[in-house]
């Protein structure tokens, strides 16, 4: 016959232990083992001080006893409301069940992150809770077991705000159909999806709900009777083609007929699965020879037909769906399933958790359970909410990520488009120092081949590390993430240590002997470069992460001579007169000005005013570090300055351009050049082959600092354009 489903109801009560688990069905080791956590809670005197705990624990082992979990999980599933509760510590728990539990225990607190996800219009995510979803949805394919124990959770939560405030029960009941009634969709978990959502429908739609169930339990009585008279039917047809199968009325639960009442537009009376049959076959050929015979047997409506073994559902549900009109000619809706799509229905991955206790041989299967989950998983995160949330999950879980699987089993977090290189840099960085080769599933493949979500990747090492200089040049493809890239270079670094210090020292004393300068200052030069010592700055300058122009300006602004006395005809007071200029000094125009060379300011920049002597006053970007040193020693010759409206001269502006070097690089950035009608008053080049760059440097003629970001811009948007930015 046709029933409403019931929700799970534990009649647990102490004192009364074996015999409940036994009226459970539960073998006798899983009865053993719960025993002996109860006595060890007893002991602890745990049994009296944290009932309401208690009890929910054995209300979750009645909940998952029925999805036929291992003992392990049935014990966390026990523990598991007295550690959230912080009534018992996972030390506790460790010093006396075995390893499994409590590594189930952490991963079911990890998933606490699940409920970070916002469920109301006005809850804006960070990137906190998507970084810490990422790391649950980890947690979560390394053992489903937290997925289910955690669904238990939700449903005991459910039970317990019945007697709550409305507002507890509405946010409550948002959460599970944001979250978690999708996931246990999602993870073809039938038992608890069908809970979840009615308990959740009943605490949003509290009227309607009562509505429907009051409608199923008024024509109960008339259904009973008419459904065993077709049941008996469809039990003799079968028997006389002698096929052997289970034929019963198929539960219904109170959401599913609201959805469907208001999709099809249609009233209680008009829905054709209030009356509904299963039938369960062993074998995928006997459900299409049941259908056949129903068939034949029964008027049958095509457009009520789905076909879910041909074509599964996109969490793996397969059946065979059909309506056909039973005697008076009220319709009856059929499921034809095997034993095994029925198990996988109503228990989703929780059916395949078997494979935890399988041996090496069971290793590779494993990992294709393990791979299947990931991609349901990912899958529900994509409906979990709509919500800004949503998107930043996209970008942090699934279009910006992939999740690849070491040889052992263990899963691996990636940038998209990372390659084996980065997978074996991420292990260690002596694997990527001695690759030299990949495997994916076994198959020997390209450094550059892209990772894809559920890739085995075994990495190949030789004996010594051997890297190329290839591997960091992007446009090759070798690498993907900086920091795999970041070892390559180290290791360069330290491997041509010596030969860069030898050029950078001989490339500082040249420059500072034809300047005939001294370095008066060590620790101010360290300072400013950020360099540890003084062998560091001249690797940096050897190896060209350090300019030595740079180095030489800055320690030239360390010389600063004395000069004369101010002409106190500079430092009049203000006129408010109009200015002429480009540059007015505290309100004066048509003062002699000139751009000082060190900075090279651009309208737009933030300036000073230098008073000099015989040269006027000398114009200064503000954060000019020769200008610091100035003001540091004369800081009466400081003026304000700022841009006059009559400017219409232009300024020098030396910029620099790094980019792997290709053929037709200077054409497409000279080509951006005269669009923006800039002139070039100098140019000069410089490639190195061994890292296959060229930097470029120009001065160019601008008018001001709007057009020369516009042009900067431009240029780091042509392809290979690695970095475009002003000099000094």
């Amino acid at each position: 016959m046709v029933t409403v489903r019931h929700s799970h109801s534990t009649v647990y009560n102490p004192g009364e232990t074996m015999e409940w688990l036994c009226s459970l069905g539960l073998p006798e080791g899983k009865i053993s083992c719960l025993m002996a956590a109860e006595q060890w809670l007893q002991s602890r005197a745990l049994t009296e001080l944290a009932c309401p705990q208690v009890h929910t624990g054995w209300e979750m082992v009645e909940i998952l006893a029925d999805l036929r979990m291992d003992k392990d999980a049935l014990t966390a599933a026990l523990l598991f409301p007295l550690v959230e509760a912080q009534v018992l510590s996972c030390e506790d728990v460790q010093s006396e069940f075995p390893p499994a539990v409590v590594t189930m225990l952490a991963a079911v607190n990890q998933m606490e992150a699940i409920r970070t996800i916002p469920v109301g219009p006005n809850q804006n995510p960070n990137a906190q809770q998507a970084d810490n979803l990422r790391k649950m949805l980890l947690t979560m394919v390394e053992d489903v077991r937290a997925v289910v124990i955690k669904l238990a959770a939700q449903i005991c939560y459910l039970r317990d705000v019945k007697n709550a405030d409305e507002e507890t029960r509405v946010l409550a009941a948002k959460q599970t159909n944001a979250i978690f009634g999708p996931l246990a969709n999602r993870l073809g978990i039938g038992q608890l999806k069908w809970e979840l959502e009615d308990l959740a429908f009943r605490y949003l739609h509290p009227q309607v709900y009562k509505k429907i169930a009051a409608q199923l339990e008024e024509k109960r009585l008339d259904r009973e009777q008419y459904m065993k008279d077709f049941v008996a039917a469809v039990r003799q047809r079968m028997q006389d083609e002698k096929l052997q199968c289970e034929v019963y009325g198929r539960p219904k639960h109170i959401f599913s007929i609201w959805k469907k009442m208001q999709k099809k537009h249609l009233s209680f009376d008009q829905l054709y699965d209030i009356r509904a049959v299963r039938i369960v076959t062993e074998r995928v050929q006997d459900c299409y020879a049941v259908l056949g015979i129903v068939h034949t047997s029964w008027q049958h409506l095509p457009k009520e037909f789905d076909d879910y073994i041909a074509t599964p559902k996109q969490n793996g549900y397969q059946s065979i769906h059909t309506v056909v009109l039973g005697p008076h000619g009220r319709p009856i809706e059929i499921q034809i399933r095997t034993r095994q799509m029925h198990d996988d229905a109503e228990l989703g991955v929780a059916a395949h958790w078997r494979y935890k206790e399988g041996g090496p041989a069971g290793r590779e299967g494993a990992l294709d359970e393990k791979i299947g989950w990931l991609r349901k998983i990912l899958a529900w995160q994509e409906e979990v909410v709509d919500s800004s949330l949503a998107e930043e999950l996209r970008n942090q879980v699934t279009e910006d990520r992939v999740y690849v699987f070491t040889p052992k089993g263990d899963i691996v977090d990636l940038p998209l488009g990372s390659t084996p290189l980065d997978f074996a840099y991420y292990v260690h960085s002596n694997v990527g120092h001695r690759c030299i080769g990949a495997k994916i599933s076994g198959r020997i493949v390209p450094f550059t081949y892209q990772l894809k979500t559920g890739d085995q990747v075994e990495i190949l090492t030789g004996r010594e590390p051997n890297p190329s200089r290839d591997w960091l040049n992007p446009n090759l493809g070798y690498l993907k993430s900086s920091r795999a890239r970041s070892k390559v270079q180290y290791w360069f670094r330290l491997q041509d240590r010596d030969k860069n210090y030898a050029a950078g020292k001989e490339l500082l004393d040249a420059e500072l002997a034809r300047l005939n300068l001294v370095m008066e200052h060590p620790s101010k030069v360290l300072q400013r470069f950020n360099a540890g010592s003084m062998e560091e700055l001249l690797v940096g300058i050897g190896g060209g992460e350090i300019k030595v122009t740079q180095v030489v300006h800055y320690i030239q602004s360390q010389y600063v001579k004395v000069e004369p006395e101010i002409d106190p005809r500079l430092i009049s007071k203000p006129m408010h007169t109009p200015a002429k200029s480009h540059v007015v000094v505290q309100g004066v125009g048509n003062l002699m000005t000139h751009m000082a060379g060190c900075c090279q300011p651009l309208p737009g920049d933030a300036i000073v005013g230098y008073i000099t002597v015989g040269r006027g006053i000398a114009v200064h970007r503000d954060d000019c570090d020769q200008f610091k040193n100035l003001q540091e020693h004369h800081p009466e010759r400081v003026v304000e300055a700022t841009w006059g409206d009559q400017y219409a001269s232009g300024y020098e502006a030396s910029i620099r351009i790094v980019a792997n070097d290709r053929n037709g690089l200077l054409r497409d950035i000279t080509s951006i050049l005269a669009n923006e009608k800039a002139n070039v008053l100098r140019m000069s080049s410089n490639s190195d082959v061994a890292k296959q760059t060229a930097i470029i440097n120009m001065t160019l003629e601008l008018y001001n600092l709007d057009s020369l970001n516009k042009l900067l811009t431009k240029v780091s948007l042509i392809d290979d354009v690695i970095e475009a930015k002003r000099s000094l």
